[in-house]
């Protein structure tokens, strides 16, 4: 998550079950600094978000099975469910594959989540983002479901896709959707 300047992150190779809160890597936005708790290897793209997009505050990256398997078919997430408008557009884009840790796939992650609030990364995974570590998370675990979704369908047949004239429909109802919550940095 945003902290300041620069950034809270996980520590590479860490499992999440063995996680200290004093293994959380604080990292400047130059990237990270010798002698310290190595930061996730995809801190590039967390830190290039948070630049890119300074109305961002928390970062999610997972590895969910479903989400990773649309994501290996190097798809975007058509409109086959409305609430594929919580990602903030009428598809989940799915970003070009790159080796991981690298500035290319961190550049096609930022280039990806361009007016949206998460991507698939190809061949890798999903990233979510929002207000808040636990909002990132919910959207995160709400892709999952959209893209379990979108591949039964799948194995079912074409699925029917939302026309744009519908998805528009749905994203106009979504700016004003969910529980009303004063903005981040006012009163």
């Amino acid at each position: 998550m945003r902290l300041g300047d620069g950034i809270l992150i996980t520590p590479s190779g860490v499992r999440y079950p063995d996680l200290m809160p004093s293994e959380i890597v604080e990292l400047p936005q130059e990237g990270p600094v010798d002698g310290r708790q190595r930061p996730s290897s995809e801190w590039r793209f967390h830190r290039d978000i948070y630049a890119a997009r300074p109305e961002v505050a928390a970062v999610v990256h997972t590895h969910q099975p479903y989400a990773t398997a649309v994501a290996c078919l190097r798809r975007d997430v058509p409109a086959v469910h409305y609430m594929i408008a919580a990602a903030g557009g009428p598809t989940i884009r799915c970003a070009p594959y790159a080796t991981f840790g690298t500035q290319q796939l961190s550049d096609h992650v930022v280039a990806a989540l361009r007016d949206r609030s998460a991507c698939l990364i190809a061949n890798h995974g999903l990233v979510a983002i929002g207000d808040t570590p636990e909002e990132a998370m919910e959207l995160a675990v709400g892709i999952e479901a959209l893209c379990r979704m979108y591949l039964l369908a799948c194995s079912a047949g074409d699925p029917a896709v939302l026309t744009d004239q519908e998805m528009g429909d749905v994203l106009e109802r979504f700016s004003d959707y969910g529980p009303r919550r004063p903005q981040r940095g006012r009163d």
